[in-house]
């Protein structure tokens, strides 16, 4: 069983979030994150698909179907916020632009190497995406990640 629950390690990440960094959150467990920054600290949100000034989950029944995130998950833009062209936006995260890149991961080695291109779902497409970019681009990564499987095998291996 896993220690700590999703909302916990995404709480626990927020902390980490510094004021005024830049931020790429990855698709899946790391969109959470952005529902636990404080409201007083300024952060640049950045989703791959071309979006910055990311705000958190909007409430439901808020949603806007034109306004979504590299997860397709729907999403708020704050004041200020801009989209552009997924060119430009893979632009920032090769260009060593973003500060902080949180990636989820699939298993993690005791050397810290990232597995990350299958999520194991039968409809996914296995594939790397902008992973690669963001954790080579990004100034500090962070890989969020239930330890555990459902059947309790351990994701972190040799």
């Amino acid at each position: 069983m896993n220690r700590f629950s999703r909302d916990q390690i995404a709480a626990r990440v927020a902390q980490d979030i510094f004021e005024g960094a830049y931020v790429n959150l990855g698709i899946g467990l790391p969109t959470k994150v952005a529902n636990f920054l404080p409201s007083d600290r300024e952060v640049f949100l950045h989703s791959e698909n071309g979006l910055l000034g990311m705000g958190p989950a909007p409430a439901p029944g808020e949603e806007d179907e034109d306004l979504i995130n590299a997860g397709k998950q729907p999403v708020t833009i704050l004041t200020g916020g801009a989209y552009f062209h997924h060119a430009d936006s893979f632009a920032m995260m090769r260009g060593g632009h973003l500060d902080i890149c949180v990636l989820g991961a699939f298993q993690v080695s005791e050397k810290g190497d990232v597995a990350n291109w299958h999520t194991g779902a039968p409809d996914a497409i296995p594939a790397v995406g902008g992973a690669m970019d963001l954790a080579l681009g990004a100034k500090k990564v962070f890989v969020m990640m239930d330890h555990q499987t459902k059947t309790g095998e351990s994701k972190i291996v040799p």
